[in-house]
């Protein structure tokens, strides 16, 4: 065997040493994550340290996930390396989560419902079924909570709009599920993402009704309409087209709604 075939075998053991930090490679989940934490901070109309705490610790528990979910696919296997670091970043997001909420009690509840996202995802990981559409719009619901927990922290409370907010990010975040499966052929009826799109819409219309959402915050939902018709436009390219092309996409649209989003619920004067 030459020098050349064993050397990747080498990097790939000492790119397993456990102390080489783990972050989690669901590079969209992160927009997610920001993006949803920065719309409860528009909200808020404030950044404390208790925001900056809130913003450690949903990163941290974002991250805390990635080593469970590996050691969970080989657990005929214990890998240190998942453990350390998945407890490391386990430590710090519960560590500040418990603090937090001693000064705002009402985290409780987000924390709850992160911990049954949480759940939901383990079990079908365990199922291996994680990228199903119930688990993805359960992730993306989970992850979405860093909205209305951005806001609860700085401001110490949790109003009808910031859930209404969270809601929305979840709608929004969760649409990108019914094109990213178009371009799978097992995944590729139309059907599903017309039907999702439609009833999202539907409760976006409701959330503005009753005053959950402002109107233009709720029509920052049309960029999920407008990408969701291009994509149907455009069928035949977005079925064929190079990854980072649909990365691209996504990334964009997505920052064209966290934007609008953001600034829609700030104050006249700061607009």
């Amino acid at each position: 065997m030459t020098q050349t075939a064993i050397q990747p075998n080498q990097q790939q053991r000492r790119g397993q040493a456990w102390y080489r930090p783990m972050f989690s490679p669901e590079h969209g989940v992160y927009v997610v994550l920001a993006g949803s934490f920065l719309t409860g901070a528009a909200l808020a109309q404030a950044w404390t340290l208790s925001t900056t705490l809130a913003l450690i610790t949903a990163f941290c528990g974002f991250q805390a996930e990635y080593p469970l979910e590996l050691q969970l696919k080989q657990r005929r296997s214990f890998k240190p390396r998942f453990w350390i670091w998945g407890g490391l970043y386990g430590v710090v997001a519960a560590s500040l989560a418990i603090w937090l909420a001693l000064g705002t009690p009402v985290l409780l509840w987000l924390y709850a419902g992160a911990l049954i996202a949480l759940l939901v995802d383990t079990i079908e990981v365990l199922r291996k079924e994680r990228k199903s559409i119930v688990n993805e719009l359960v992730t993306f619901a989970g992850v979405s909570l860093a909205a209305p927990f951005a806001y609860a922290a700085t401001t110490g409370t949790l109003t009808p709009v910031a859930l209404g907010l969270w809601v929305l990010n979840a709608l929004y975040f969760s649409s990108s599920i019914f094109t990213v499966k178009l371009r799978k052929p097992q995944t590729s009826s139309l059907l599903p993402g017309i039907i999702y799109h439609a009833i999202a819409t539907l409760v976006v219309v409701i959330l503005y009704y009753f005053g959950w959402l402002n109107l233009f915050t709720a029509l920052a939902f049309g960029v999920a309409l407008l990408k969701f018709g291009f994509v149907v436009w455009q069928q035949q390219w977005y079925r064929n087209t190079k990854i980072g092309a649909v990365a691209t996409l996504e990334t964009s649209t997505a920052l064209i709604f966290i934007a609008i989003a953001s600034v829609s619920v700030l104050p006249a004067h700061l607009m």
